[in-house]
Formats: structure tokens, C-alpha cells, sequence
């Protein structure tokens, strides 16, 4: 398999670092969990997510001192560690196993002056400005449910931890240090990039909470999520709907619909709930609206389309739960193993012979350096993906069209420039930097063939259409590895390349009512809600991680190789845990609001000041201690009493912060030891004390839009001290340089600009 000469070392306790050991494994590395003789907490959490996450590895049991575990560690090639070690213990390990790539996944980081802080996912998401951004102001606002960004710091994590492993069996002089915060990917992904909007706009009142419409609309017999996306989208929405009179009006514009909610939402459910959830499925899916069943475990294990996929597997622990979500050269990865018993390999296991200790240099360059990257993605999932690669230091090119540029660019609009306008897409700005831009008309014979001599000197090309476009251009795999037959290529449809919704649209709110995220995100007394845009983060992270093990494959056989990277099936990796619970207890996880199975009281709470919240979670009977003598409730009460209590405690809690401002609430709280929060505003993270202080966020200066504050990637590596070299490129900026590099001329390019094959201005 392709990994089968890496070992990873699994010394983590939750969600984060068993969801990369299991990317790890499930790509034939031999991952070896660490757990205390009592087992790891994950277990105790639950034991069908642990045996989920777990499957196919090995448990010994110790710590990082053991005797046994200590030649273990000094024989690895990758350390898994989380909160669990403090930060001091985590460089002594990294210096200790100079050899071995060390990937921390920790809520802040290893450094910075909130790098003790271990808060939980809920209260990142309330510090990362998740939290505050979601929902309409009839109702507190809420986290997106399922602990999904502890799922996504693990996909942020994985590229990297690749990268670093696999340069080291090059030949590399050391291992790295790959630092994962957690609130940094949430402010990525949980935000979508409000601060940059907000730096672009000029404006400096804090934006206002939002939800998408249409979006989560209620059926004659459920749910049913569209999203529009694109202004066509819009009028194939309103032809859905039989109001073709609405497709010119002002209803087109997102911020009437919201400003009118009640009105448009009345018009909206006087057509869908006339109708079933398959019929309007149905009926959108054939005027290319993106469209899904809003799904709880039982009707997503039910869907037509990953059933064709054969996605779902029984578990050896007897569960059903999703395959991995790749398929490489038509394969897809090996039926899953059983899950450990704890301390289950026990002196069974040993080092490698011929393992050897590196000098302690470190390496200065990025990784991926030499490597060449043909981009033809759009919007955010695809972008993301790329974006990761140009990060480790592979050399970018990104493909649009004049006629038909990125799909993100679009969005420049927002900004009232009469100029330039499409280089104003924020959301564009954010996702492309480290990239050099090209403009080629696939849809013309020259324009092929450009892209064709492109394709010639490439290593790997990524792409994310639904499959008709780029076979519509005659640029599947076939003709590509018959150009180039050692190319790597990737491919990132929406449902996949196979199934009956092959065709179908899909974008990442799409994902999120498909794969069960919305079903566990908003109000109990709601709807469902999308959580707003961390499908497209995880479907591009999956992305770069199976393009990084294509690329392994090609190295190891000499031939070109074809991924399949589908966006729908990476989501619902990352939503697991319904379906797990669903399948092996009987358990239907549903919306909760701001609680938590797992803590009691959790809530967001308002201050004195309008619109401002304050997030409170209490995981332990100490932390409950502390709370109970401040707002006046019987100590003693165990976690199921704070569970059925928790409405008397809302109240007592309501009154305690409404009495006075965040700010002095939050202090109160802290102070007693009790795990607070202000809900951070998310248009104003750049200014946040422990992402200054790690340079998470760096000023860029952008030939359209100018200096900006800009989130690089969500890690830090050893040897990079900044992740953004050059600013997003501008409408075609690279195409004289590109074109020159396979060969043009000067006249022959200026040629190619008065036919209009290239430019640098939509046309």
C-alpha cells in the first residue's frame, strides 16, 4: 500500500488526532496508538467512534517515558500528539526524536500567550468568531453542531504531516514540527473570510448575524436544502418555485431576501411545501439548482447515490460507517480492520531493523518545491486544495477564462467597484494567493492545446467541475496520461464520477445538508441549519492529501495515476459519528442548539450590550463547583442533574450575564475558574491577541485591492516563517510569462491577446 513504509505513533486522546492516525492508516501506514491502561479517553467517550477512528491500528499501552514505548517513538517517522502533552513536553519530544515528523493538534497551538489554553470545541468556535456570525436575531446564535472543527484541524493537519514524512524517507536531514491550531482553522473556515470582506468594504460596524435563503426549506414530508450561489442558480430557483416574475426583481439581491425574510420565505414554502422531499429533489436537480435531502443518520445510509457508491461498510465492530474518501485507479482502500483492545499488542511490538537517527539540522526549504501544479478548480473547495499545495512550496498555475472566470471572482460585485470589479471576490482573494494566473478558452482548439502543452511539463492537475465539463472539453484522464503518461491527476466532482448524481451540482452548503452537519446544527425548536463553509475546507484538504498520495504512488510505480476525490464523501467522513451512533446503539443524534452531550451547562448567554454573548461551557464537577456559588445553584449536582436542570440553569445564567457586560462576565467567570468566552466578532480576527502573536494573519498587498490582512495556513512549520509569498494574482497576470516558459514569443503572445485567446479583463 502506499504508505506501507511509514509508521505513525498515536499518543492523542480525541476526535483531532484519531481522525488523522485513521487518514494515516487507511492509507496502508502501520499506526500505533499509545493509550493509558485504562484506555484512551476517546474510548470511554465511545467506544464505536474510538473502534471508528481506531481501525486497523495497533495499542500499546504507556506514555512518552515508557520503556516500551520509548523505542517506539525513537523509530517513528510520525508523532501524533494533542492536548494531552503541554506545550514544554511536545519540544522536548520533537528534540528528543529528531528523526520523527511531530504534529501537534492543539485548540491554540504549541506557542503564543494562549498556548495553555485547552478550551473546547465549542467554546473555539465562540472565540474564532464562528458562533456570532450564524442565525436571524429572533434567536441567540449558534454553534455548528458535531464537533466538526476538531474533524477539520485533523484535515488541515494531514497535507503537511505527509509532506514532512514522506520528504524525510527522501532523504531529508530531520523531521518537522507541524503546529496545528484549532481556533485557527475555525476562524478559516467558521468565518469565510469576514475580516478580509470587512478590511475590503471599508466598513467598520460589525456585520450583522445571517443565514442563507434560500437554503433549509421545509417539504410535505421533510427537509430539502437548496443554495444559489450564482445568479443563473437564482432564476432556475425561481422557475422551480413557478415564479418566473421574480427572476429580473429585487428578490435577486441576497441582502432583500434577508432584509425580507418572513415574506421570501412565505413565498418560498408556498411551492415546496406543496411538495415531497424527492419531488423537489428531483425537479431541481433538472434545472441544475444544487439541491439535497436534508439528512439524519437513517435517510443519509438511505440515499440512492452513495449506495450506488457501495460508500457505507460494515465495520468488523459492526457498525456501519463510511469507506475512506478516495478512489486510485479505480480502487478503493482496503476493507476496514478491527479496532484494538486496549494494550491489545503489548510486547508484540518492536522496531524497525535499519532505522537510523538523524543529524538535528532542520530543513529551510518547502517540500514540495519542483513540483508543478496545473489548477483548473473554481470557488473555494477546489482553490483550498491547491492553495495547500502552493503553501508547501509546489508551483501553482491556476487556469480560468475570461469568458468564464473562477467562480469566486464573481463575488466582487459586493464591493461597488466599476473597475476591476472581479478582482474584489474577497472570499478569490483569500483562496489563490501562491499562484500564478493564466487565461485560456478551453472551449476553443487553441485554447486546448495550450492547456495540452501545459499538461506536457505538469506533474500532477486538479480539477473540481461536475464531470461534464472537462469531458465536454475532451480533457479526461485518458487523453491527459496519453499526453503525459507520468501525470498525476485529480479529480473533485461534487458526488463523484459514478452513481446517479454523477451530473449534479453541488457546492459546500450542499454537503452540509447532505452529509447530516445541518441536522445537528441550530435551535431544537428550529430547522436545521448549515453550518456556512466548512465543507469546502475539508473537501480541499481531502483533496491535497489524495493528491499527495497519487503523487507517492507515481513515484513508487514510475506511471502516472488517477485520483478521485469526492467532496460529498469527505463530509460525511467528518460527520461519522451520527451515523456511527445511529447503526451500533440505536442513537439518533439530534440539533442541540449550544448543548452538549458531553457538558453541562453550555450555552451562549447575552450581555448588557445588544448583541453581545458570552459562551459558557462546564465540562467537570470542579468547574460545576465554581459556577454554582456564582449564580446561586446546589453544588452538588452531578453531570445528569446539570443535564435535566439545565433549563433552571439557563436562567440563573441569563441573569447573571445579562447583569452585565461580556467583558465583565467572561472575567468573573474565568477568574473562578469557569471555561467563558466572549463571542468573538468575526469580522475583527486578525486583531486577536494569540493570532498576532503567532503571525497567523499577514499583510499582503494586493495589486487590485490593496494592503490587507490575510489568514495564511492554520500551522506552523519548522523553517517557514510565513506562509504568503506573493498576493492572489490578478484576471491573467501570469500569461506572458507562462507562454513564454513553454516557448511563445512576444509577437506570438500579443497574437494569442488580439484574437482573444488570453487576457486580462473579463470579456
Amino acid at each position: 500500500m502506499t504508505l506501507s513504509d511509514i509508521r505513525v505513533i498515536d499518543l492523542s486522546n480525541g476526535i483531532a488526532g484519531g481522525y488523522l492516525a485513521k487518514l494515516f492508516v487507511d492509507a496502508g501506514a502501520d499506526v500505533i496508538v499509545v493509550e493509558a491502561r485504562s484506555g484512551s479517553a476517546l474510548r470511554h467517550r465511545s467506544a464505536s467512534l474510538f473502534a471508528f477512528l481506531a481501525a486497523g491500528t495497533r495499542s500499546v499501552t504507556g506514555d512518552i517515558e515508557s520503556v516500551d514505548v520509548t523505542p517506539l517513538l525513537e523509530d517513528a517517522d510520525v508523532i501524533i500528539v494533542d492536548e494531552t502533552q503541554s506545550p514544554a513536553e511536545v519540544q522536548a519530544l520533537r528534540s528528543s526524536h529528531p528523526a520523527a515528523v511531530v504534529t501537534s493538534i492543539r485548540p491554540y497551538g504549541l506557542t503564543g500567550p494562549w498556548a495553555l489554553n485547552t478550551f473546547n470545541e465549542f467554546l473555539i468556535q465562540a472565540d474564532a468568531g464562528s458562533i456570532i456570525s450564524r442565525g436571524l436575531g429572533s434567536m441567540p446564535p449558534y454553534a455548528a453542531g458535531g464537533e466538526m472543527f476538531l474533524w477539520m484541524a485533523a484535515c488541515y493537519a494531514a497535507p503537511p504531516t505527509l509532506v514532512a514524512a514522506l520528504d524525510k524517507k527522501r532523504g531529508a536531514d530531520a523531521g518537522n514540527l507541524i503546529d496545528v491550531s484549532i481556533a485557527e482553522g475555525t476562524a478559516i473556515a467558521g468565518s469565510v473570510f469576514t475580516d478580509l470582506m470587512q478590511q475590503l468594504s471599508g466598513r467598520t460596524e460589525p456585520p450583522s448575524r445571517s443565514t442563507e435563503t434560500p437554503s433549509i426549506e421545509p417539504t410535505l414530508d421533510g427537509w430539502v436544502g437548496f443554495n444559489t450561489n450564482t445568479g443563473l442558480q437564482f432564476q432556475a430557483f425561481c422557475l422551480l418555485i413557478e415564479r418566473p416574475d421574480l427572476m429580473e426583481s429585487d428578490w435577486s439581491n441576497p441582502r432583500v431576501r434577508l432584509t425580507n425574510f418572513e415574506e421570501w420565505t412565505g413565498i418560498v414554502h408556498s411551492w415546496t411545501m406543496r411538495h415531497t422531499t424527492d419531488e423537489v429533489v428531483r425537479l431541481a436537480s433538472e434545472l441544475r439548482v444544487p439541491v439535497a435531502r436534508v439528512n439524519n443518520a437513517a435517510s443519509l445510509l438511505a440515499e440512492d447515490h452513495l449506495a450506488d457508491r457501495d460508500f457505507f461498510v460494515t465495520y468488523p465492530d459492526g457498525f456501519r460507517a463510511p469507506r475512506p474518501p478516495r478512489i486510485i485507479d479505480g480502487e478503493r482502500p482496503a476493507e476496514p480492520r478491527r479496532a484494538p483492545d486496549v494494550g491489545e499488542h503489548d510486547g508484540t511490538v518492536t522496531p524497525r531493523p535499519g532505522s537510523t537517527q538523524p543529524s538535528q539540522a532542520t530543513q529551510a526549504d518547502r517540500p514540495l518545491e519542483g513540483l508543478k501544479v496545473l489548477d483548473v478548480t473554481s470557488w473555494w473547495a477546489g482553490p483550498s486544495s491547491t492553495q495547500m499545495l502552493a503553501a508547501l512550496g509546489a508551483e501553482v498555475i491556476h487556469v480560468e477564462s475570461m469568458a468564464h472566470p473562477d467562480g469566486m471572482r464573481l463575488t466582487g460585485r459586493m464591493f461597488g467597484k466599476k473597475e476591476n470589479w472581479w478582482e474584489w471576490g474577497h472570499m478569490f482573494v483569500a483562496a489563490n494567493h501562491d499562484k500564478r494566473a493564466v487565461t485560456l478558452d478551453l472551449s476553443s482548439p487553441t485554447g486546448r492545446d495550450l492547456l495540452l502543452q501545459l499538461v506536457d511539463t505538469a506533474d500532477l492537475f486538479v480539477e473540481n467541475f461536475s464531470p461534464r465539463v472537462i469531458e465536454g472539453f475532451d480533457l479526461d484522464w485518458d487523453t491527459l496520461s496519453a499526453r503525459n503518461p507520468n501525470l498525476v491527476m485529480v479529480r473533485m466532482p461534487a458526488f463523484g464520477l459514478a452513481g446517479p448524481w454523477r451530473e449534479r451540482v453541488g457546492f459546500a452548503q450542499t454537503m452540509e445538508q447532505m452529509s447530516g452537519m445541518a441536522w445537528l446544527t441550530g435551535h431544537p425548536n428550529d430547522q436545521p441549519r448549515i453550518p456556512r463553509g466548512p465543507c469546502d475546507p475539508i473537501a480541499g484538504m481531502h483533496g491535497a492529501f489524495n493528491a499527495l498520495l497519487g503523487l507517492r504512488k507515481a513515484e513508487l510505480t514510475g506511471k502516472g495515476v488517477f485520483v478521485e476525490s469526492t467532496m460529498i464523501e469527505s463530509a460525511v467522513n467528518c460527520a461519522a459519528e451520527m451515523i456511527i451512533e445511529w447503526t451500533a446503539n440505536g442513537v439518533a443524534l439530534e440539533r442541540l442548539g449550544n448543548r452538549s452531550r458531553h457538558a453541562a451547562p453550555q450555552g451562549v448567554y447575552q450581555g448588557s450590550g445588544a448583541e453581545t454573548w458570552l459562551a459558557v461551557s462546564v465540562e467537570t464537577d470542579e468547574q460545576w463547583r465554581a459556577l454554582a456559588k456564582l449564580i446561586g445553584r446546589d453544588p452538588s449536582w452531578t453531570f445528569a442533574q446539570r443535564q435535566t436542570g439545565h433549563d433552571d440553569i439557563d436562567a440563573a445564567m441569563e441573569t447573571f450575564v445579562g447583569s452585565r457586560t461580556v467583558g465583565a462576565a467572561e472575567a468573573a467567570l474565568q477568574e473562578a475558574g469557569v471555561p467563558a468566552v466572549v463571542c468573538r466578532n468575526h469580522a475583527a480576527l486578525h486583531q486577536h491577541p494569540q493570532f498576532e502573536a503567532r503571525g497567523f494573519f499577514e499583510l499582503v498587498d494586493h495589486a487590485a485591492v490593496g494592503e490587507h490582512h490575510m489568514p495564511g495556513q492554520p500551522f506552523r512549520m519548522e523553517g517557514i516563517d510565513r506562509w504568503i509569498r506573493t498576493p492572489t494574482p490578478t484576471l491573467g497576470q501570469h500569461n506572458h510569462d507562462v507562454l513564454a516558459a513553454l516557448g511563445f514569443s512576444t509577437n506570438d503572445i500579443a497574437d494569442l491577446e488580439e484574437r482573444n485567446e488570453i487576457g486580462t479583463t473579463l470579456s
